[in-house]
C-alpha cells in the first residue's frame, strides 16, 4: 500500500515546475495520468536531446511513475472525454500561462460542475497584482522572488543558484497543498483551488534574507563578513558571499589541491558550542579564553582573521579529511560536492535518492529519486512515459471505453 493509493491526479503540466509536483505525488503512490498534445506532448521531451529518437533526460527526470494519454481537446470527442476524466479523477494539476484552461471551456467553475469534490492546483508566476499575467520562468522567479538579490559577493551582480528554488521549490509547494486539501476533502466532502505563484515559494525560501531586511533598521549585520571588514551596509539585505547568514558564522574554505580541482572546498561553521575544539585543531589554543576570541560577540569583528586562520589549516587537508577530523569533535563541516561526486556516491545509491533507470529508448540512466522517506510506503522509482503510451489503456480503465470506442477515438484524431 502506497500513502496516496486511490488518488487520481490529471496532469496538465510541463517543463518543470507542474511535473516537480505530479511526480512526487505519483512517487508517493497516486495515479498520475498526464495529459498530452498528439503528436508532441510536453516540450520537454525534444529539449536538450541528447540520445537521439529518445525522450530528453529533461523530461525523463520530471515525469516518472506517470501515465501519458494523448488528447485532443480541441476535438469534440477528446473534450468529450476529458470532462469524463474530470468527474472521474481527485486532482486537476495545470501550469498553463494566465487564462489558457478558461479558453479550452475548464474554467473552474466548469470543473467544479463537472465535480465538485475535484482539487484544481496551479502554478503561476506571480500572485494577483500588476504582475499576475506575466509569464516567468525559474531564473526570473528566482530574481522576483528575492533570491538572486541576496545571492553572489557584494562586489558582483546578482547571481542565480543552480538549485531551481523557482521551478521545482514551487512545485514542491504545490504538492504539500494538494495533499493538505486533500485531508480537508475527507471532512468537507467539497474540492477547492490550490494556488502556489512562483514568487511566492522563491520568498519563502528566502524568509532569512527578509528577516535580515527588518534588522537592518536597527544597525548593521554583524555576522555577515563586511562588518568584519568595516564596509558600510545600504539599505537592502545585501549579497553576502559564502556567509552562513545566522548565528553561528560560516564560510567556504580552500581544501588541498584547491589549485587543481574547482571543488576542493569545505564548508566550515564555527559554532559557539564547540569553539575550544575548533581552537585546538587548527593549532590556535592561545584563542580558546582570549578576550578577543573566546565569545562571539568579540569575534565578529575579527571574523576574517579567524577564517583565515581556520582555512591555513584546512589547505593542508583533502574535503574529506577535514570532515573525518571534524566529526568526531562535533564541529559543524563538510566538503563541497560536485555532480560527477553525488552520482557516484555509494550510499546515495542505496537510499534511493539516485537512482538507476532502464529506457526502451534511451537505455539506462541516472535520476534523483524520492527525497521524501515514509517507512510504510516505499517507492520504486519507473520510467518516465512514452508518449500516449497508456492511452487505451486509461480510457478502458478509467472511463470504460470498449476497444471499439477507442478506435474510435485514435481514428478521428481526438486521441
Amino acid at each position: 500500500m502506497k500513502a496516496l493509493d486511490g488518488v487520481k491526479i490529471l496532469d496538465f503540466t510541463h517543463v518543470q515546475s507542474g511535473p516537480t509536483c505530479t511526480q512526487l505525488l505519483a512517487w508517493l503512490g497516486a495515479d498520475v495520468i498526464k495529459i498530452e498534445r498528439p503528436g508532441g506532448g510536453d516540450a520537454t521531451r525534444n529539449q536538450l536531446v541528447d540520445v537521439e529518437g529518445a525522450d530528453s533526460l529533461y523530461f525523463t527526470m520530471l515525469n516518472h511513475n506517470k501515465r501519458s494519454l494523448t488528447l485532443n481537446t480541441k476535438h469534440a470527442d477528446g473534450k468529450a472525454a476529458l470532462e469524463k476524466l474530470v468527474a472521474a479523477c481527485d486532482v486537476l494539476v495545470e501550469n498553463f500561462a494566465p487564462g489558457a484552461l478558461d479558453r479550452m471551456g475548464f474554467s473552474w467553475e466548469r470543473i467544479h460542475e463537472l465535480n465538485p469534490r475535484m482539487i484544481m492546483a496551479s502554478v503561476k508566476g506571480f500572485g494577483p497584482g500588476p504582475y499576475e499575467d506575466c509569464k516567468v520562468y525559474e531564473n526570473i522567479a528566482q530574481c522576483a522572488g528575492g533570491a538572486a538579490s541576496t545571492t553572489g559577493f557584494r562586489d558582483g551582480p546578482p547571481l542565480v543558484t543552480g538549485a531551481q528554488v523557482g521551478d521545482s521549490g514551487t512545485g514542491l509547494h504545490l504538492a504539500l497543498g494538494i495533499v493538505a486539501a486533500l485531508l480537508q476533502r475527507e471532512k468537507s466532502g467539497r474540492g477547492q483551488r490550490v494556488f502556489a505563484p512562483m514568487q511566492d515559494g522563491v520568498l519563502n525560501l528566502c524568509r532569512v534574507k527578509l528577516r535580515d531586511q527588518q534588522r537592518l533598521a536597527h544597525g548593521p549585520l554583524r555576522e555577515y563578513s563586511q562588518f568584519a571588514s568595516g564596509e558600510h551596509f545600504g539599505e537592502a539585505t545585501p549579497r553576502a558571499g559564502n556567509d552562513s547568514g545566522g548565528g553561528q558564522p560560516g564560510r567556504v574554505l580552500k581544501c588541498k589541491n584547491w589549485e587543481k580541482d574547482p571543488n576542493a572546498y569545505t564548508y566550515f561553521i564555527t559554532q559557539e558550542a564547540v569553539w575550544k575544539n575548533i581552537c585546538d585543531l587548527i593549532g590556535k589554543p592561545e584563542w580558546r579564553d582570549h578576550p578577543d576570541y573566546a565569545t562571539p560577540k568579540a569575534r565578529l569583528p575579527r571574523l576574517n582573521e579567524v577564517f583565515e586562520a581556520i582555512e591555513a589549516w584546512t589547505m593542508t587537508k583533502t574535503k574529506f579529511e577535514v570532515m573525518n577530523l571534524c566529526n568526531p569533535l562535533n564541529i559543524p563541516a563538510g566538503p563541497i560536492l560536485s555532480m560527477k561526486e553525488l552520482a557516484e556516491e555509494p550510499s546515495l545509491r542505496a537510499s534511493g535518492t539516485v537512482v538507476e533507470v532502464e529506457h526502451p529508448k534511451r537505455g539506462s540512466y541516472l535520476t534523483v529519486g524520492c527525497p521524501i522517506k515514509l517507512s510504510d510506503s516505499a517507492v520504486e522509482v519507473t520510467r518516465a512515459p512514452l508518449l500516449g503510451e497508456h492511452s487505451e489503456e486509461i480510457l478502458r480503465e478509467v472511463l470504460g471505453y470498449s476497444k471499439k470506442e477507442v478506435a474510435k477515438l485514435v481514428e478521428s484524431g481526438a486521441v
